[in-house]
């Protein structure tokens, strides 16, 4: 293009005009990311500071109705060896304070998915060595369900520069298979959430930048992940069997997950060659 004037409106956004071939205007919208200025402004650091001591004060209203004791052994399990001593010593604790047990529980895995903090699937395990298979089950999903919600719209409200930054081409692909699959939308994300296709934390902040709804994101979540759920809370009432966490997910795990992940995207696929 000849003539080309830059005029940047923010940012992150810059607008050039100028005169194609064929004589017409054309407007051509560059994304400028700064990585010389941290993305997130004053306020959204506030709003994200907020929640955190949200989490905070749900965590010490539990401390301070638990009973004096040692509670050193209280951390994010890093390994199968740090899950075990936690649940060795949580299990003491369960059945006479059944209540601040669980809302602890739900407090750390709802806070670590909201800020994408790995070690997740130990607190499933976690949940089926406590509470059994069936209440496991249950926990995990409603754990996982509020904090992907919660992740979903904290992201919609400042996430957009931290995605943008963080996984421009994941976000590229993801927002041309949302367009192209818009009518059967929550079919693809069922099948997102059954097959590790994409990462969990990846659609838990992408999904409000690239416009899916979030009665869509909730449902394709609290049905998407229960397979997952049950294989790792079942594997959790055998603690103390696992030699690693790659033990969780043999051929056959994964087979069927991606078995019943083809069968809620096969309604997609017959309406798209349709």
């Amino acid at each position: 293009m000849e003539g080309e004037v830059g005029t940047c409106s923010s940012s992150l956004k810059c607008e050039i005009e100028g005169k194609g071939k064929m004589g017409g205007s054309v407007v051509v919208v560059v994304n400028v990311l700064e990585s010389a200025k941290f993305p997130l402004s004053f306020w959204e650091i506030g709003v994200a500071v907020s929640v955190i001591l949200g989490y905070v004060m749900g965590l010490g209203c539990v401390y301070l109705t638990m009973p004096a004791s040692d509670y050193s052994f209280l951390k994010l399990p890093r390994n199968l060896e740090d899950l075990q001593i936690l649940r060795d010593h949580l299990e003491s604790y369960t059945s006479d304070y059944t209540v601040q047990v669980l809302v602890g529980y739900c407090v750390v895995y709802i806070f670590m998915q909201t800020f994408m903090i790995p070690g997740t699937v130990f607190m499933s395990l976690l949940a089926g060595s406590l509470f059994g298979v069936f209440r496991g089950v249950a926990l995990v999903v409603f754990t996982a369900t509020a904090g992907a919600s919660s992740c979903y719209f904290l992201s919609k409200l400042i996430g957009r520069p931290l995605v943008f930054s963080l996984w421009p081409d994941k976000l590229t692909f993801f927002r041309d298979q949302v367009a192209r699959r818009r009518t059967r939308l929550l079919n693809y994300m069922l099948f997102l959430r059954v097959t590790p296709t994409l990462p969990n934390t990846f659609i838990n902040v992408a999904s409000p930048i690239v416009d899916v709804p979030y009665h869509t994101f909730f449902f394709a979540t609290v049905i998407g992940i229960i397979p997952a759920a049950y294989v790792t809370v079942r594997a959790g009432i055998t603690l103390g069997e696992l030699q690693s966490v790659g033990d969780l997910y043999d051929m056959h795990s994964i087979a069927t997950l991606f078995l019943i992940g083809l069968v809620t995207v096969t309604p997609t696929l017959i309406g798209n060659k349709n």
